[in-house]
Protein backbone atom coordinates (compact mmCIF):
# COMPACT_ATOMS: atom_id res chain seq x y z
CA UNK A 1 0.00 0.00 0.00
CA UNK A 2 2.78 2.40 0.87
CA UNK A 3 4.46 1.78 -2.48
CA UNK A 4 1.22 2.50 -4.36
CA UNK A 5 0.68 5.70 -2.38
CA UNK A 6 4.15 7.00 -3.23
CA UNK A 7 3.63 6.22 -6.90
CA UNK A 8 0.32 8.08 -6.97
CA UNK A 9 1.87 11.00 -5.13
CA UNK A 10 4.69 11.14 -7.64
CA UNK A 11 2.29 10.99 -10.57
CA UNK A 12 0.22 13.77 -9.02
CA UNK A 13 3.26 15.99 -8.56
CA UNK A 14 4.32 15.35 -12.15
CA UNK A 15 0.89 16.32 -13.43
CA UNK A 16 0.98 19.57 -11.46
CA UNK A 17 4.47 20.36 -12.78
CA UNK A 18 3.39 19.64 -16.37
CA UNK A 19 0.38 21.90 -15.98
CA UNK A 20 2.50 24.72 -14.64
CA UNK A 21 5.09 24.27 -17.41
CA UNK A 22 2.34 24.47 -19.98
CA UNK A 23 1.22 27.78 -18.53
CA UNK A 24 4.62 29.42 -19.16
CA UNK A 25 4.39 31.50 -22.34
CA UNK A 26 6.89 30.90 -25.11
CA UNK A 27 9.69 33.49 -25.32
CA UNK A 28 8.73 36.43 -27.50
CA UNK A 29 10.80 38.32 -30.06
CA UNK A 30 13.20 35.42 -30.72
CA UNK A 31 15.12 35.48 -34.02
CA UNK A 32 17.28 32.74 -35.58
CA UNK A 33 20.48 34.01 -37.19
CA UNK A 34 23.67 32.71 -38.75
CA UNK A 35 26.97 34.19 -39.89
CA UNK A 36 29.89 32.63 -41.77
CA UNK A 37 33.52 33.61 -42.28
CA UNK A 38 35.40 32.02 -45.22
CA UNK A 39 39.07 31.97 -46.16
CA UNK A 40 41.11 30.42 -48.98
CA UNK A 41 44.27 28.82 -47.57
CA UNK A 42 47.22 27.41 -49.51
CA UNK A 43 47.52 23.73 -48.67
CA UNK A 44 50.82 22.93 -46.97
CA UNK A 45 50.74 19.15 -46.38
CA UNK A 46 51.92 16.84 -49.16
CA UNK A 47 51.13 13.10 -49.06
CA UNK A 48 52.64 10.66 -51.55
CA UNK A 49 51.64 7.00 -51.63
CA UNK A 50 54.09 4.51 -53.10
CA UNK A 51 53.47 0.83 -53.75
CA UNK A 52 55.22 -2.39 -54.71
CA UNK A 53 53.58 -5.38 -56.39
CA UNK A 54 54.81 -8.94 -56.61
CA UNK A 55 53.44 -12.08 -58.25
CA UNK A 56 54.29 -15.74 -57.74
CA UNK A 57 53.05 -19.26 -57.34
CA UNK A 58 53.37 -19.26 -53.55
CA UNK A 59 51.68 -16.82 -51.18
CA UNK A 60 54.44 -16.98 -48.58
CA UNK A 61 57.06 -16.13 -51.20
CA UNK A 62 55.09 -13.12 -52.45
CA UNK A 63 54.58 -11.93 -48.88
CA UNK A 64 58.28 -12.32 -48.08
CA UNK A 65 59.31 -10.35 -51.18
CA UNK A 66 56.94 -7.49 -50.33
CA UNK A 67 58.15 -7.48 -46.73
CA UNK A 68 61.77 -7.12 -47.89
CA UNK A 69 60.90 -4.18 -50.18
CA UNK A 70 58.97 -2.34 -47.49
CA UNK A 71 61.58 -2.93 -44.79
CA UNK A 72 64.35 -1.64 -47.07
CA UNK A 73 62.36 1.46 -48.02
CA UNK A 74 61.44 2.15 -44.38
CA UNK A 75 65.07 1.92 -43.30
CA UNK A 76 66.01 4.50 -45.94
CA UNK A 77 63.03 6.78 -45.26
CA UNK A 78 63.51 6.87 -41.48
CA UNK A 79 66.85 8.62 -41.91
CA UNK A 80 65.02 11.67 -43.29
CA UNK A 81 62.01 11.49 -40.98
CA UNK A 82 61.25 14.47 -38.75
CA UNK A 83 57.94 15.01 -36.90
CA UNK A 84 55.66 17.31 -38.85
CA UNK A 85 58.19 17.86 -41.63
CA UNK A 86 58.70 14.40 -43.14
CA UNK A 87 56.64 11.51 -41.80
CA UNK A 88 56.62 7.91 -43.00
CA UNK A 89 54.07 5.17 -42.41
CA UNK A 90 53.02 1.91 -43.98
CA UNK A 91 49.79 1.58 -45.92
CA UNK A 92 47.98 -1.44 -47.36
CA UNK A 93 49.68 -4.83 -47.27
CA UNK A 94 47.69 -7.59 -48.91
CA UNK A 95 48.23 -10.86 -50.75
CA UNK A 96 45.38 -12.40 -52.71
CA UNK A 97 44.91 -15.39 -55.04
CA UNK A 98 44.61 -15.24 -58.80
CA UNK A 99 42.42 -17.64 -60.74
CA UNK A 100 42.49 -18.80 -64.34
CA UNK A 101 39.64 -19.07 -66.80
CA UNK A 102 38.48 -22.39 -65.38
CA UNK A 103 38.39 -21.05 -61.86
CA UNK A 104 41.56 -22.81 -60.81
CA UNK A 105 44.20 -21.14 -58.69
CA UNK A 106 46.91 -19.81 -61.01
CA UNK A 107 49.09 -17.90 -58.56
CA UNK A 108 49.28 -15.13 -56.00
CA UNK A 109 49.60 -11.36 -56.23
CA UNK A 110 50.41 -8.92 -53.49
CA UNK A 111 50.62 -5.17 -52.92
CA UNK A 112 52.38 -3.21 -50.20
CA UNK A 113 52.19 0.56 -49.70
CA UNK A 114 54.34 3.18 -48.06
CA UNK A 115 53.12 6.74 -47.41
CA UNK A 116 55.50 9.71 -47.21
CA UNK A 117 53.96 12.98 -46.00
CA UNK A 118 54.84 16.28 -44.38
CA UNK A 119 55.12 20.04 -44.57
CA UNK A 120 58.63 20.01 -46.05
CA UNK A 121 57.39 19.52 -49.60
CA UNK A 122 60.85 19.41 -51.17
CA UNK A 123 62.14 16.66 -48.89
CA UNK A 124 58.93 14.65 -49.15
CA UNK A 125 59.06 14.70 -52.97
CA UNK A 126 62.79 13.93 -53.05
CA UNK A 127 62.44 11.02 -50.62
CA UNK A 128 59.51 9.53 -52.54
CA UNK A 129 61.56 9.73 -55.75
CA UNK A 130 64.52 7.77 -54.45
CA UNK A 131 62.90 4.86 -52.60
CA UNK A 132 63.92 1.72 -54.46
CA UNK A 133 61.41 -0.93 -55.45
CA UNK A 134 58.38 1.34 -55.11
CA UNK A 135 56.40 3.38 -57.60
CA UNK A 136 54.21 6.41 -56.93
CA UNK A 137 50.51 5.56 -57.10
CA UNK A 138 48.94 8.70 -55.62
CA UNK A 139 49.83 12.18 -54.41
CA UNK A 140 47.82 15.05 -53.00
CA UNK A 141 47.85 18.16 -50.85
CA UNK A 142 45.83 19.04 -47.78
CA UNK A 143 46.04 21.41 -44.82
CA UNK A 144 48.27 20.44 -41.92
CA UNK A 145 46.62 20.18 -38.52
CA UNK A 146 48.60 23.13 -37.14
CA UNK A 147 47.64 25.46 -39.98
CA UNK A 148 44.02 24.35 -39.93
CA UNK A 149 43.63 24.89 -36.19
CA UNK A 150 45.38 28.26 -36.38
CA UNK A 151 43.16 29.57 -39.15
CA UNK A 152 39.98 28.04 -37.69
CA UNK A 153 40.50 29.99 -34.47
CA UNK A 154 40.79 33.25 -36.41
CA UNK A 155 37.79 32.40 -38.58
CA UNK A 156 35.67 31.52 -35.54
CA UNK A 157 36.45 34.93 -34.03
CA UNK A 158 35.51 36.63 -37.31
CA UNK A 159 32.26 34.65 -37.58
CA UNK A 160 31.33 35.52 -33.98
CA UNK A 161 31.92 39.21 -34.66
CA UNK A 162 29.73 38.98 -37.78
CA UNK A 163 27.00 37.23 -35.79
CA UNK A 164 27.07 39.90 -33.07
CA UNK A 165 26.87 42.68 -35.65
CA UNK A 166 24.03 40.95 -37.48
CA UNK A 167 22.14 40.47 -34.20
CA UNK A 168 22.52 44.15 -33.29
CA UNK A 169 21.52 45.29 -36.79
CA UNK A 170 18.45 43.05 -36.67
CA UNK A 171 17.44 44.41 -33.27
CA UNK A 172 17.82 48.00 -34.49
CA UNK A 173 15.87 47.37 -37.69
CA UNK A 174 12.96 45.95 -35.68
CA UNK A 175 12.96 48.91 -33.31
CA UNK A 176 14.69 47.22 -30.36
CA UNK A 177 17.70 48.53 -28.47
CA UNK A 178 19.64 45.30 -28.09
CA UNK A 179 19.51 41.53 -27.86
CA UNK A 180 20.25 38.64 -25.54
CA UNK A 181 21.90 35.38 -26.56
CA UNK A 182 19.88 32.17 -26.25
CA UNK A 183 21.42 29.15 -28.01
CA UNK A 184 24.65 29.44 -30.00
CA UNK A 185 26.78 26.91 -31.88
CA UNK A 186 30.12 27.47 -33.63
CA UNK A 187 31.19 25.01 -36.35
CA UNK A 188 34.29 24.86 -38.55
CA UNK A 189 34.44 23.18 -41.96
CA UNK A 190 37.27 22.36 -44.35
CA UNK A 191 36.68 21.85 -48.05
CA UNK A 192 39.63 20.40 -49.91
CA UNK A 193 41.08 21.49 -53.21
CA UNK A 194 41.58 19.19 -56.20
CA UNK A 195 41.35 15.45 -55.44
CA UNK A 196 44.58 13.46 -55.05
CA UNK A 197 46.32 12.61 -58.32
CA UNK A 198 46.39 8.87 -58.98
CA UNK A 199 49.11 7.21 -61.02
CA UNK A 200 48.78 3.89 -62.77
CA UNK A 201 51.16 1.15 -61.72
CA UNK A 202 53.67 0.87 -64.55
CA UNK A 203 55.88 -1.92 -63.26
CA UNK A 204 55.15 -4.00 -66.39
CA UNK A 205 56.64 -1.43 -68.74
CA UNK A 206 59.22 0.33 -66.54
CA UNK A 207 61.79 -0.90 -64.08
CA UNK A 208 61.23 -0.01 -60.45
CA UNK A 209 63.98 2.65 -60.52
CA UNK A 210 62.62 4.25 -63.71
CA UNK A 211 59.09 4.33 -62.37
CA UNK A 212 60.19 5.82 -59.06
CA UNK A 213 62.13 8.54 -60.88
CA UNK A 214 59.09 9.59 -62.92
CA UNK A 215 58.18 13.23 -62.18
CA UNK A 216 55.54 13.81 -59.51
CA UNK A 217 53.62 17.12 -59.64
CA UNK A 218 53.86 18.94 -56.30
CA UNK A 219 52.03 22.20 -56.92
CA UNK A 220 49.83 22.95 -53.89
CA UNK A 221 46.20 23.85 -54.28
CA UNK A 222 43.81 26.03 -52.30
CA UNK A 223 41.73 24.67 -49.46
CA UNK A 224 38.68 26.51 -48.19
CA UNK A 225 38.14 26.93 -44.47
CA UNK A 226 34.96 28.31 -43.00
CA UNK A 227 33.49 28.91 -39.56
CA UNK A 228 29.76 29.34 -39.02
CA UNK A 229 27.93 30.67 -35.98
CA UNK A 230 24.27 29.70 -35.71
CA UNK A 231 21.81 30.38 -32.97
CA UNK A 232 18.92 32.37 -31.65
CA UNK A 233 18.73 35.74 -29.93
CA UNK A 234 15.94 37.49 -28.10
CA UNK A 235 15.36 41.11 -29.06
CA UNK A 236 15.29 43.39 -26.03
CA UNK A 237 13.48 46.75 -25.68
Amino acid sequence: MRRSFLLLAALGAGAVFAARAGDVPAPANVVNLSATAVEQVTQDWLSITLAATREGGDAATVQRQLKQVVEGALADARRDAAPGQVEVRTGRFQVFPRYGREGKLSGWQGTAELVVAGRDVGKVAALAGRLNGLVVTQSGYSLSRDLREQREAALAAAAIQKFRQRAQDTATQFGFKGYGLREISVNALEQGGPPPVAYAMRAKTLSADEAAAAPVPTEPGQGELSATVQGSVQLLP
